[in-house]
């Protein structure tokens, strides 16, 4: 009933027959694919995003009206994202905002099945090089015109978000996981925090799987997802989230063990090829790559902790969320690593 008015050319109607599936392996976010026939015989499918039924959206992560913004701002640019076609601002409809955006046939690559071609070192180049060309692509979109631009909030961005994870590692913190060795790596990033560059739309979560590729011809990028955490700030911060879930093949096993995506393949370039790339490719200058794979690893830590808090308090029964807190604590272990060794290795 809602989609017939403020969606009509969708052809949804209250008696029309809907078919509704969940997509995606995500902890956070859900996406459900959505299929029914028009009154003339037209198949056709579209795909809704919703915050998970156990949190109040109140902004950030699962503020899914500000993800539908960022999406139609984004939208027709070079970075190719689903079509947006409707958003819902009432909670009475499904229980929470919600959006609509037009599906998108590809494949999402987790592992190396998604895209058998990946086993040739050659192909698997090719798809990390147009990921991190990507990204470069996005931070060259014009920031001013982007939802949410704020000058002053740019210059402050590093410092914020630096303090901002902390308070979350503070506020998720539970018996049983380790806090001294965090506290330690946030006090090294609040003095290492970048600062300058000219402003950028950030993703805050690009990496292979929030990429809809073509499963023949991976380096095909055909719609980049889940901009829930999108914002306008410094670029180095953006690049820092994608080295925080890039393993390469000589980390150790624990590590590699995560299984965060498929960069650990062969053929895939290392961390600070990963860099390089992002730099030639017209993306911001990095001075300080450590720091930003030591903000990217403490940002993927609080991810980990924050689930692992759920479960611990009981607000979900999933039990992958048991393992997080171990997992929060490795990739803080090795952000403080990095900090020693003042490299982009893990050993």
């Amino acid at each position: 009933a809602w989609a017939a008015d403020a969606a009509p050319d969708l052809g949804l109607r209250p008696e029309t027959r809907l078919t509704t599936r969940r997509i995606g392996e995500g902890f956070s976010n859900l996406t459900y694919r959505l299929d029914w026939t028009t009154r003339d015989g037209t198949p056709m499918r579209a795909v809704l995003r919703r915050p998970p039924p156990d949190v109040t959206p109140a902004g950030g992560a699962h503020d899914m009206l500000r993800e539908w913004r960022i999406l139609r701002a984004v939208h027709g640019s070079a970075v190719a994202v689903p079509t947006p076609l409707a958003a819902c601002e009432e909670a009475t409809v499904l229980g929470a905002p919600f959006y609509l955006m037009a599906h998108v046939d590809g494949a999402v690559v987790r592992r190396l099945d998604d895209a058998p071609v990946l086993r040739d070192p050659y192909a698997m180049r090719r798809f990390a090089e147009a990921t991190v060309d990507g990204l470069a692509a996005l931070h060259a979109l014009p920031a001013a015109t982007m939802p949410g631009y704020d000058a002053d909030r740019v210059a402050s961005y590093g410092a914020r978000q630096i303090e901002g994870w902390r308070r979350r590692w503070t506020a998720a913190l539970v018996p049983g996981v380790d806090g001294e060795t965090a506290r330690k790596v946030f006090d090294w990033l609040a003095h290492h925090a970048v600062r300058g560059g000219a402003p950028a739309l950030l993703h805050n979560d690009w990496k292979f799987d929030n990429l809809l590729v073509d499963a023949e011809a991976p380096w095909t990028v055909r719609a980049v997802l889940d901009w829930e955490m999108a914002t306008v700030g410094t670029a180095a911060y953006d690049l820092g989230t994608t080295l925080g879930y890039w393993m390469q093949p000589d980390d150790p096993a624990p590590l590699r063990a995560l299984a965060l995506g498929v960069t650990t393949a062969e053929g895939s370039p290392t961390r600070a090829e990963v860099v390089a790339r992002y730099e030639a490719a017209g993306g911001a200058a990095i001075d300080d790559p450590v720091a930003c794979w030591v903000f990217g690893l403490t940002k993927v830590a609080v991810i980990a902790l924050q689930l692992h808090a759920r479960h611990a308090a009981g607000t979900v029964a999933d039990d992958r969320y048991a393992a997080l807190g171990r997992v929060a604590e490795l990739l803080v272990a090795t952000a403080a690593g990095a900090i020693r060794r003042e490299t982009l290795t893990a050993r």
